[in-house]
C-alpha cells in the first residue's frame, strides 16, 4: 500500500500528474480541488496516496490533505460509485458543501455532478447521511472534524479491515453488524465480527 508521497512534480496534466521520488516517476490521477492547489512544475510536492489494485490497472489516486482522501475513499464505498465519479464529487464542491447538500436531501444540488443522474444523487444520499449528514447535523461540526470521526470509528474501521482481509462488502457490513455495540475498539469488533463468521 502507497500512503503517501513526496517528490518533485514533472508533469501536471489535468487530471495527471507525474512525480520524481529518487528517479522514479510515479503517475497518479488526482480532483481538480487538489490539482489547482498544486506548486508549480519543478517544485516539490507531498500528497497523501489511495492506490486500487484491479485485474486490469493498478491506479494511483493523489491528495494534497488526508481530509480529501478520506472523503475518497468514503464514496467509493457508496454502491455504483467509482473512483472517476469520486473524483468528480471532489472537483466539483468542497467536503462542506457535500456534507450540507446530503443533510439537506440535496437531489438537484449533486445531479449537478458531471456524471450524477437522480439515482445516483439518491444513493449518495442515502448512504452518505448515517456517515457523514448525519454527524454534521447533530454535532454541528466543521468537515474536518465530521470526517476525523468517520475515520476513527471503530466499527466502519473494522469493517474496512474485513474487506482489506477480503471478504465482500455486503459479508463484511452484515457481520459487523451482528456484532454489539457496546464493543469501542475496532479490533475488538474485528475480533468478534470474524468470530461469528467462523461459526
Amino acid at each position: 500500500m502507497i500512503g503517501r508521497i513526496v517528490g518533485q512534480l514533472i508533469e501536471k496534466t489535468p487530471p495527471e500528474l507525474l512525480i520524481d521520488v529518487h528517479g522514479i516517476g510515479y503517475e497518479m490521477v488526482v480532483s481538480m480541488t487538489t490539482f489547482y492547489d498544486l506548486p508549480t512544475i519543478g517544485e516539490q510536492v507531498t500528497l497523501y496516496t489511495h492506490f486500487q489494485v484491479k485485474e486490469d490497472a493498478h491506479s494511483l489516486y493523489g491528495f494534497l490533505t488526508k481530509d480529501e482522501r478520506a472523503l475518497f475513499r468514503i464514496l467509493i464505498k457508496v454502491n455504483g460509485v467509482g473512483p472517476k465519479m469520486a473524483l468528480n464529487v471532489l472537483s466539483s464542491m468542497s467536503s462542506e458543501e457535500l456534507i450540507h447538500f446530503v443533510q439537506e436531501s440535496d437531489v438537484t444540488a449533486l445531479t449537478r455532478i458531471p456524471g450524477v443522474g437522480k439515482k445516483t444523487a439518491e444513493r449518495l444520499i442515502i448512504e452518505l447521511r448515517d456517515k457523514l449528514g448525519q454527524a454534521a447535523k447533530n454535532d454541528l461540526l466543521t468537515a474536518p472534524t465530521v470526517l476525523h470521526k468517520v475515520q476513527t470509528d471503530p466499527r466502519q474501521e473494522a469493517e474496512a479491515a474485513l474487506i482489506a482481509l477480503g471478504y465482500k462488502p455486503q459479508e463484511a457490513a452484515r457481520a459487523i453488524a451482528k456484532v454489539p455495540v457496546s464493543n469501542d475498539s475496532s479490533e475488538q469488533v474485528i475480533k468478534i465480527a470474524l468470530k461469528n463468521m467462523l461459526k
